[in-house]
């Protein structure tokens, strides 16, 4: 199966040309402006992984777009990342109301990534479908963000930008329905699948990422560990998928080179603290080791390929 499909195994050296070339005279517009709508009451660490993520991974600016209730939280805590407040229901999640600014203050960004720790309320419905018919340009969608669309992926055909949704197996069946994916090969035949069906990008996390296109192309990542089966590592790569496409990334690229280098990141972590006590936490801050480890490397090794040739 998983050979009919011309499956990739690893990173080909020019995936990485838009993070190695940075002009001298660049500045921070140069490398994306990126929107993370994230959190609500008792998920706040959610939206603030993610941006650390998407720092950590040369974006330009970051913004935290948060329920005005869990502002002060994040306002206190943030030093690099911008947190601006949007209407907030009274349980802490963004209310219905919140839709209309969140679209007029994405109109001036490049990417926006939603889900890490929204919740499943009904305002967090309306603006993350809201987003996916409104929204033009580059998408993420991660957790809640995915399981506000449970049973109709379709929807998101009719975007001109096709997403990137990054679900875990539970997420991934809410979503597209049928059985619980176990193979390797069957994990890559139902990706292409829901890539298809949905006409985004769909990168299926677990023990062998396998990331979707719905033209068939094929990503297999073979980092990683399980010591990273913990909260928050998936909110890292919400950002980290997030301020690559900020950096003009194609959506296939930035979700396999995302899930490559946050596994990378999460092996270097493991081999210095062990995968017991490995945290969310941990893979962000090593995601500067990952990059120079793999922007130092010029073996053959880390060229592509394909079918084991």
């Amino acid at each position: 199966m998983s050979r009919g499909l011309g499956v990739v195994k690893s990173i080909e050296l020019s995936v990485l040309d838009p993070l190695k070339h940075r002009s001298r005279l660049s500045h921070k517009g140069d490398f994306g402006r990126v929107f993370i709508v994230a959190g609500s009451r008792g998920y706040a660490g959610a939206a603030h992984l993610a941006g650390l993520g998407a720092l950590r991974s040369g974006a330009g600016l970051v913004t935290l777009g948060v329920p005005e209730k869990i502002y002060p939280v994040l306002a206190r805590r943030e030093m690099e990342v911008m947190v601006r407040p949007f209407p907030s229901a009274a349980d802490g999640a963004f209310s219905s109301k919140a839709l209309r600014p969140v679209l007029a203050f994405a109109a001036k960004q490049d990417v926006v990534a939603a889900g890490p720790g929204l919740s499943q309320s009904p305002g967090t419905r309306r603006l993350v479908l809201g987003l996916a018919a409104s929204w033009h340009k580059a998408l993420v969608l991660d957790a809640d963000g995915l399981n506000v669309l449970e049973g109709k992926p379709e929807v998101l055909r009719k975007r001109s930008f096709p997403a990137v949704l990054t679900p875990h197996t539970g997420e991934f069946v809410r979503l597209f329905g049928g059985p619980k994916p176990v193979s390797r090969d069957e994990r890559i035949a139902r990706a292409v699948q829901a890539a298809r069906l949905s006409g985004s990008i769909v990168l299926l996390k677990g023990a062998g990422t396998v990331v979707a296109a719905p033209d068939g192309r094929v990503f297999f990542n073979t980092t990683g560990n399980p010591g990273m089966a913990t909260g928050g590592t998936g909110d890292v790569l919400t950002g980290i998928i997030a301020a690559f496409l900020g950096q003009s990334m194609p959506p296939f690229d930035a979700a396999r080179l995302g899930a490559y280098v946050h596994g990378l990141a999460g092996d270097l972590a493991a081999r210095k603290l062990g995968e017991i006590s490995l945290i969310a936490g941990d893979v962000a801050a090593f995601l500067p080791e990952a990059f120079q480890k793999m922007l130092g490397r010029t073996s053959t090794k880390n060229r592509i390929k394909k079918n084991g040739r």
